[in-house]
């Protein structure tokens, strides 16, 4: 086993850490309190080539391997949870045009996206269709050399900003999983339409809204793999950003313990600061111990990707702890600031309410535990 990083991967890391302590850190708050959407922070994310970490270097992208990828992730999210999710959606969006996209779908689609700060956005879930895709309801008719796509998708991230959108719709909702295919649509397509912005617990500088679809009409040259393989090249999707998302919790997890340890360090009672409580000690020791366990089956689910393996058990794990350990850090960070920790004008309650979405995006906590217990059981 080697558990160092190269020193591509350490460079790499730096810079990350920098461009998140620099530019995205100093306007956190601004954005957190507007819910605007963070487009000058993009402009310079993408400049320094912190977007489309995974599309290759003949399509435009930076051709990062995947835990290199998860290391820039838990940086930016380090900084801005929100921001690191207007930023890395394009890592998500672009997966099923890299899993199963033609080299001219590639060509056409990708590298409009990494000349310019693009945004793509990745169309599944539904109102009535989050954990159980095979339920959705968005229809997709032939029609000759077309597609007529009809329906509405839920709680798609950079929704709205998105210049291009890969969606799941089904040929034949009969079928169930069988019936779903998958979609290239631009964002200029005539039908399409942004409807509600959620109003957000957390990461609310993160665009999320509806996407409604009426007679939507799109090439056949459009469908990415052939009918029906569309459920197929989502649950592939998820294998692989599983692994950054879990590093986006851990990013969170990190800050809130940072924040802590500084904080106990500062505040005085009894003429003592409260790190010198063997009861504060101890929080501190299990969040390290969290912190760091959760950023090894990180690094392990993506290293796994990299060799060309399955991690389906491993990303399922990693997702799932990752995003327990975040929620759970912050908490105790906000219980270690007492009543400070339960203001705003504290970091550690915007921390917290980040933290509670990756328990529940990419396939909630109790989807991913069926996960994990099946590849146990099979």
């Amino acid at each position: 086993m080697n558990f160092g990083l190269s020193d591509k991967q350490l460079s790499l890391q730096s810079m990350a850490r920098r461009f998140a302590e620099r530019e995205i850190k100093p306007v956190t708050s601004k954005y957190d309190e507007t819910e605007e959407f963070p487009w000058d922070v993009v402009q310079q994310a993408h400049a320094l080539g912190f977007m489309n970490l995974k599309i290759p270097r003949e399509y435009g992208g930076q051709g990062l391997d995947n835990v290199s990828a998860s290391l820039v992730t838990e940086e930016l999210s380090a900084g801005c949870a929100g921001i690191a999710n207007a930023i890395g959606v394009n890592n998500l969006a672009t997966m099923p045009i890299l899993l199963a996209g033609t080299n001219e779908q590639k060509i056409k689609f990708l590298r409009p996206l990494c000349v310019k700060p693009n945004l793509a956005a990745f169309g599944l879930t539904e109102a009535q269709a989050g954990s159980d895709v095979a339920a959705m309801r968005t229809v997709a008719r032939r029609e000759g050399d077309e597609y007529v796509l009809n329906g509405a998708k839920w709680f798609i991230s950079n929704g709205g900003v998105a210049s291009l959108y890969t969606f799941f719709a089904s040929v034949d909702v009969d079928k169930k999983s069988k019936g779903i295919t998958a979609f290239i649509v631009e964002s200029n397509t005539p039908g399409l339409s942004v409807g509600k912005r959620t109003a957000k617990l957390g990461i609310r500088a993160a665009n999320v809204s509806e996407v409604i679809l009426e007679n939507v009409r799109i090439p056949v040259k459009n469908r990415l793999g052939e009918e029906g393989e569309g459920f197929k090249i989502a649950m592939k999707t998820l294998d692989s950003s599983r692994p950054e998302v879990a590093a986006g919790a851990v990013g969170i997890a990190r800050s809130a313990l940072a924040a802590a340890i500084a904080y106990s360090k500062e505040r005085v009672t009894f003429e003592k600061p409260i790190c010198d409580n063997q009861a504060i000690q101890i929080m501190l020791a299990d969040m390290a111990t969290d912190v760091d366990t959760a950023r090894l089956l990180v690094l392990r689910a993506a290293w796994l990707l990299d060799q060309g393996l399955s991690p389906t058990l491993e990303g399922a794990m990693a997702k799932c702890r990752a995003s327990d350990v975040a929620v759970k850090v912050a908490t105790d960070a906000v219980q270690i600031f007492g009543g400070y920790g339960y203001l705003r004008d504290y970091p550690v309650e915007k921390l917290l309410r980040d933290a509670k979405i990756y328990q529940i995006f990419e396939g909630t906590n109790q989807i991913n535990r069926l996960v994990i217990a099946r590849e146990l059981l099979r």
